[in-house]
Parts: structure tokens; C-alpha cells; sequence
């Protein structure tokens, strides 16, 4: 109860030195909102990529392809697929991009045909603006995930172009899944004819299987299929999939985890150079509470209570500002079509302000240990 009582007192010799804690708070949170983003893009990739007991879908391609200007595959293997044995549906694809690279603004256009399509995948889809019905009377209309519409600005009823389509925005919809939060559904066939004259032409099959344990015997029995073929397939499971083709992402984000250990060392630096300093300054006064009766476990108390105060101050400031970077900028890292978003959200905030608690309590232990075992006498000379 005592140590509450003196946090008036620690706030006190905080403010007392108003620029070098602004300066340190300033700095923490710059470390903390590095860090912070690092986290955001971690998460994003760890969802897009990480398979769960519930993932029933599979993804054929066309072998040795990547972008999907250049996996073509004949729709008419819709058919066969549907013949192995496992299969519930499968949902032919047309996918265009606006860039193929990886890039944080790409526009995927995602052709499907439209009952096939909300009778599997679209079922998950939540409708917040439009609707599905002028979706489905309207050759050139789009169903917009979130994420795409509010990064272009986009409302149903408006048209947009890009990558070579012009389409009119029917509804915006928002969904749990990744791959649909920066993406553009539309007609198969629009999508096809769209300047490039490819009826019958598809980038890939999206399959459903009955049950998750028979991905891996369905991905092999649907290649086996298409094996000597002309466009011969390689099958992959839907997280396994975009794993593969965002391989830099996930090299990228690997690398990141290391700036934002660096962050972390640099918060720690700041808050335990911050507490030298003010413990250096305050040798006189610690000399006086000790003859007012504070033991030396207390003025520790205070030590690591001031490094912690400050450390949770820039640290929750940092992770804040990240937080509502992300959210506001709708960034999403696509590649090839495949969309990894960076997820900022409340948990990371309080993941920012328990590492930064942490941290505070680190910083102040040495300088801490250091004043509660100087003697009054010892005190009142250096002072």
C-alpha cells in the first residue's frame, strides 16, 4: 500500500524532467510501432498459411506456373475432377491481376460462375453493402471484398478499372477468409472475354473434399488424372497453396522478426539509460528519503516503477499508432493473386504493452539494486 502511495511521487520526478521523458517516451513508441507492424505482418502470414483440421479445400493449378497470366486450364476438366471419388464441388476460376509482383495495392478479379459459386464459398460471404441480386443480374458487376473497397474508396454502383476491366461495383463483402478481403468476384465469363478472347479458359479449380483427411489422396488422384495430359496440374491444399507462391512474403516477414527484436533491445536501452540518468540525478534525494525511513527495497520500488511507468507509455502509444496505421491504410501484401493480410487488432496492443511492461522492469533492476545499497553517508558525498 506504501509503494501506491509513492506513485504520485514517481510521476512527479518523471515530469520533473520533461524533455528527456518525452524524448524517451518518444522513442520507446517509435520502437514499439516498428515492432508492432512486424507482429501485424507475422499474424497475416501465420493465418494465410497455417492448414487447420476444418480445411477441406484444394487448389489444382497448372504445373510449373505461377502467375496467373500463365496457368490456362481447360474448364471442360471441371468434369473429371468432379469424378474422383471425395469431391463434393468444384468452382472453376479466372483470375486477373493488376500486378503479379508483390505489391501492397493489387486488384485481384476473381471470375467464378455465380450460382456454383454462392452455392459453396459465396455462402460465407457477409453482404454489408449492395447486394447479391444486382450482383447476379449484371454481367460486368463485382462483389467487392472490405479491405478493396475501402482502400480504393469504392460504393456500390460506381465503376473501376484496373487491369484491363472495367466493372460496376454491385455489393462489398466482408469475410473471415483472407483471400477474400482485397478481391474483386465477378462473371467467369466476363472475366474471360475481358480483351483476352479465352472462352473456355480457366487460371484454376477451386475443390471442395468431403473430408480433411482425404486431401492429400484427392491432390494426387486429380494430377494422376491429368498427368500426360497437354496442361498436365499440380494440386495443392489451399493454405499450401498460397505458402508456396508467397514464399518472398514469408522470407520477408522472417527477416522482419529480427528488426523487431532489434526494437525491443532499443526499448530497453532507452528506458535503462533513461533510469541512469535520473537515479545519477537523484543520489541527494534518495540520501533524504532514506532519513525520512524509506528502506532500500522502497526507493527500488521506485526506481523500477518509474522505468515501468515509462515503458508502458511509449510502448501502448507505439502499438496504438501501429494498430490504427494498419487499420486505416487497409494494407494487404498480395502476390500472384494471393492476398496476406497484416492483422492489427486489440490483442496487439496488449502483446505491445506486456513486452513493454516487461522490458520497464528489466531496465530498472540493475540501477534499482544499485541505489537501495548505498549508504546515507555514501549518498550525501557523491550528491
Amino acid at each position: 500500500m506504501r509503494a501506491l502511495n509513492c506513485v504520485p511521487y514517481v510521476l512527479k520526478q518523471i515530469t520533473r524532467h520533461g524533455v528527456r521523458s518525452a524524448l524517451t517516451v518518444a522513442g520507446i513508441g517509435i520502437a514499439m510501432f516498428l515492432f508492432s507492424a512486424v507482429q501485424a505482418m507475422n499474424r497475416g502470414v501465420t493465418e494465410a498459411t497455417t492448414a487447420t483440421a476444418n480445411d477441406t479445400t484444394l487448389v489444382v493449378y497448372r504445373e510449373d506456373r505461377y502467375c496467373p497470366a500463365t496457368s490456362q486450364l481447360p474448364q471442360d476438366y471441371q468434369r473429371r475432377i468432379e469424378g474422383v471419388d471425395g469431391v463434393t464441388r468444384v468452382t472453376p476460376m479466372k483470375i486477373v491481376v493488376s500486378n503479379c509482383r508483390t505489391s501492397l495495392d493489387v486488384v485481384t478479379f476473381r471470375g467464378v460462375p455465380k450460382d456454383e459459386f454462392l452455392a459453396g464459398r459465396g455462402r460465407d460471404l457477409e453482404v454489408i453493402e449492395g447486394s447479391i441480386e444486382e450482383w447476379k443480374s449484371r454481367t460486368d458487376a463485382a462483389l467487392l471484398g472490405e479491405t478493396l473497397a475501402n482502400r480504393r474508396g469504392l460504393k456500390p454502383g460506381m465503376r473501376f478499372d484496373a487491369a484491363g476491366i472495367t466493372a460496376t461495383v454491385a455489393g462489398i463483402v466482408r469475410s473471415s477468409d483472407p483471400q477474400d478481403q482485397n478481391v474483386a468476384y465477378t462473371a467467369l465469363e466476363f472475366v474471360q472475354l475481358a480483351g483476352r478472347d479465352q472462352l473456355g479458359i480457366v487460371t484454376q479449380f477451386n475443390v471442395n473434399v468431403a473430408d480433411a483427411s482425404q486431401l492429400d489422396r484427392v491432390a494426387s488422384d486429380i494430377d494422376e488424372i491429368f498427368h500426360t495430359a497437354q496442361e498436365p496440374t499440380a494440386t495443392f491444399t489451399e493454405k499450401a497453396f498460397i505458402g508456396r507462391i508467397a514464399n518472398d512474403i514469408i522470407e520477408l516477414v522472417g527477416f522482419a522478426r529480427w528488426l523487431g527484436l532489434g526494437s525491443l533491445a532499443a526499448v530497453l536501452a532507452l528506458v535503462a539509460n533513461s533510469i541512469v540518468l535520473s537515479v545519477q540525478s537523484r543520489v541527494g534525494e534518495h540520501a533524504v528519503l532514506q532519513t525520512l525511513g524509506y528502506s532500500g527495497g522502497l526507493i527500488a520500488l521506485l526506481i523500477i516503477t518509474e522505468g515501468l511507468i515509462l515503458s508502458v507509455l511509449g510502448g501502448g502509444l507505439g502499438a496504438a499508432a501501429a494498430i490504427i496505421a494498419a487499420r486505416t491504410g487497409n494494407f494487404a501484401l498480395s502476390v500472384e493473386g494471393t492476398s496476406i493480410p497484416i492483422v492489427a487488432n486489440a490483442g496487439l496492443l496488449v502483446t505491445g504493452l506486456a513486452v513493454c511492461a516487461v522490458i520497464g522492469v528489466l531496465a530498472g533492476l540493475v540501477p534499482a539494486w544499485q541505489a537501495s545499497r548505498r549508504e546515507i553517508a555514501e549518498c550525501f558525498r557523491i550528491a
